[in-house]
């Protein structure tokens, strides 16, 4: 196993959902790995923590990585957050994560939590992508 491949599967990541059309047609440019300083818009995406764990094989090393991300929206109910949560998972799901590093065998919808924070609404939505070490 390698935690080698982190980077470059959350330089993936972040590259899709900045790039997604649909995604952005809800919440604008607003896909962040690090929060900007300043006031935050009213919906944004950010990345959030991962857990990785060893699934190397006979012939090649591997890692399971459980990755979320998170939508925060100010309004009243959660409808523009879960468009938005929606919109994401899409476009994990759908769109090919190329790796720098690696490769990703797979990608699949693992768990999300709707939540409330202060007065924000909060869902975390988690990954489960199963890398795999190639030989160079």
């Amino acid at each position: 196993m390698s935690y080698g491949m982190t980077a470059a599967l959350q330089t993936a990541i972040y590259g899709v959902l900045s790039g997604d059309p649909a995604l952005a047609a809800i919440v604008g440019g607003h896909v962040y790995d690090a929060l900007p300083p300043g006031p935050l818009p009213p919906l944004y995406v950010t990345l959030g923590p991962e857990k990785a764990r060893a699934r190397s094989d006979g012939s090649s090393g591997g890692a399971e990585h459980d990755v979320s991300v998170t939508v925060t929206s100010s309004a009243a109910g959660f409808h523009a957050a879960k468009e938005a949560a929606a919109a994401v998972s899409d476009a994990l799901l759908s769109a090919p994560l190329s790796l720098s590093r690696g490769r990703v065998a797979r990608v699949r919808f693992y768990r999300a939590k709707a939540r409330r924070s202060g007065g924000d609404r909060l869902i975390e939505v988690w990954f489960r992508a199963r890398l795999d070490e190639e030989t160079r």
